[in-house]
């Protein structure tokens, strides 16, 4: 079999798995996040921006404030609030990134700001989705002045 068919045969059977539920789940979840911060009047960027160092959910902007957005979906807050899993090795990891897309934009002398999205669903679907604005500063060692 050439290399070609297995790759088609691979994609084929890829494309028929189920998706994990946690996959699914992060997807509605961005999608809910960012349904509610548009309608919030803020415009979106990008979708899961992509560096080397990591990924940011969403990048929408907020009059002329940069917003770099982590979602956090959850069916349940036994375990805690979905922003309390936002820790701070995740936050390094954030302001990592959100570097990496500043000088993708070879401007980076903007303001900027981290924001947490909790969604809570039920059922499949939906429950509630709660924007928690400026939840953390940059890190440290990524701070200017």
């Amino acid at each position: 079999m050439s290399i070609w068919r297995r790759i088609q045969q691979w994609w084929a059977e890829r494309k028929l798995r189920p998706t994990a539920e946690h996959l699914r789940r992060g997807r509605l979840g961005e999608q809910a996040a960012r349904d509610h911060l548009e309608s919030s009047g803020m415009k979106f960027l990008t979708a899961n921006y992509r560096s080397a160092r990591g990924e940011i959910d969403l990048v929408f902007r907020d009059g002329d404030c940069l917003v770099f957005v982590e979602v956090k979906a959850r069916s349940s807050e036994a375990w805690g609030r979905p922003a309390s899993a936002v820790n701070a090795r995740k936050r390094r990891a954030l302001s990592r990134v959100a570097f990496d897309y500043l000088g993708a934009l070879k401007e980076p002398r903007v303001k900027m700001r981290f924001d947490v999205v909790e969604v809570l669903l039920t059922n499949g679907g939906v429950r509630e989705v709660r924007h928690l604005p400026n939840t953390f500063p940059l890190s440290a060692p990524f701070r200017l002045g």
